[in-house]
């Protein structure tokens, strides 16, 4: 085995956003030494790795030159060059999860797709090839309202995702490839983290509950354990190794599922990283999912995947109507209150919707950490300074 620890090795991820951030915790607790690449100046990696490169991730030959540098390659955002990721795996450069895992993932058509060749349930749907054939169907009656519509690619925290309802809904819609998908009625969002490392060990955090806002269809609370049956539960995290087993992964993989009316499970989409899902994680569990993702991609033993105690997750997003340099109003007033954490991820910049942190509650009883989870939602604020 190689020695990662306080040695030479040097672990290159691609993108710098929050989700590296709380990798890096990681790193260094372990002591990994760490290359981080993205396109902005100030990306919140910045101040917590031990090199920094400005540059745009779906180039290929930056892409290449920067992963040349490093022993073991990992992404923490899709958005990036998978050519380069061969090339890098050509010349004995490990990265996980690897370009032919994120090749089925990166494009939500051949995500799909995948799903059917796969036997794995997931809501019925039409792929198109732009704006101009999905409006002739609609117009012949093949296509009817309501259905979702979604970007193939390019789509995150509700960008790319639309409900249609009326034709008034496609006006804005962008002339772009994309996938019209049949409308769930569904009891509840679920989600389960799969962990999954090179040896063939396999392990699954427990399902999670996810509550959406209703105007940004962003998460707003994620709730650990998910108030399910202890069946619907188990048939989840049984499709997640599925999923997890098909992809062929390394590294976490993020389920998101629909348990429906019948308390089928239907998969929605996946992501290749850690995720929003599993941040309660980093209280709540034995085994946060950011270690459990380094523990992955290093080949080490997985750990416990347990929750310790009760955990929701709040996302602190930017105020609706305010842009500029960001004050968290009342960030005080959360911490006061017990089992409270806040996590503020370094960006400099609040725009209306922008996830700019998460707060974690921990408490022995759901419910009760549900109740103060409402209450931190109604007391901080993310807005500009004025």
């Amino acid at each position: 085995m190689l020695n990662y620890f306080s040695s030479d090795f040097k672990l290159g991820i691609l993108g710098g956003g929050q989700l590296g951030k709380m990798m890096l915790y990681e790193t260094r607790k372990f002591d990994i030494q760490t290359n981080v690449l993205d396109p902005n100046a100030e990306a919140p990696c910045r101040i917590s790795c031990n090199y920094f490169e400005q540059g745009d991730l779906m180039d290929y030959e930056t892409v290449l030159e920067f992963g040349r540098k490093a022993d073991v390659v990992t992404f923490e955002i899709e958005g990036v060059n998978i050519d380069a990721l061969r090339k890098l795996e050509e010349e004995g450069i490990k990265t996980y999860p690897s370009a032919a895992t994120l090749e089925k993932i990166q494009n939500k058509g051949i995500q799909k797709n995948f799903y059917l060749e796969n036997n794995i349930p997931t809501a019925a749907f039409q792929l198109y090839k732009n704006k101009e054939e999905l409006l002739k169907d609609i117009e012949q009656g093949k296509r009817k309202f309501p259905f979702v519509w979604k970007s193939t690619t390019g789509g995150y925290d509700g960008k790319g995702v639309a409900v249609i309802k009326t034709e008034d809904d496609l006006k804005n819609l962008p002339d772009a490839e994309c996938i019209a998908e049949e409308m769930i009625p569904f009891k509840n969002e679920l989600a389960v983290i799969v962990a999954r490392n090179p040896s063939g060990e396999v392990k699954t955090y427990p399902v999670v509950e996810m509550e959406f806002h209703p105007v940004a269809n962003q998460v707003e609370y994620v709730i650990c354990p998910a108030r399910i049956d202890a069946e619907v539960a188990e048939k989840a995290r049984n499709l997640a190794k599925k999923v997890s087993e098909a992809f062929k992964h390394v590294g976490l993989l993020a389920v998101e599922m629909f348990q429906t009316r019948d308390d089928e499970i239907l998969v929605n989409e996946v992501a290749p990283r850690p995720h929003n899902s599993g941040h309660y994680s980093i209280e709540a569990s034995y085994t946060n999912q950011f270690e459990q993702h380094i523990r992955a991609i290093l080949d080490l033993p997985l750990g416990n995947t347990d929750s310790k105690v009760g955990g929701i997750m709040v996302n602190l997003v930017g105020d609706e109507n305010h842009t500029g340099e960001v004050v968290y109003q009342n960030i005080e007033e959360i911490m006061k209150m017990d089992g409270v954490t806040p996590h503020i991820y370094g960006k400099k910049i609040t725009r209306p919707f922008r996830k700019m942190g998460h707060v974690t509650i921990v408490n022995e009883e759901i419910s009760e950490a549900r109740r103060i989870a409402e209450e931190v939602k109604n007391s901080i604020k993310v807005i500009a300074k004025k």
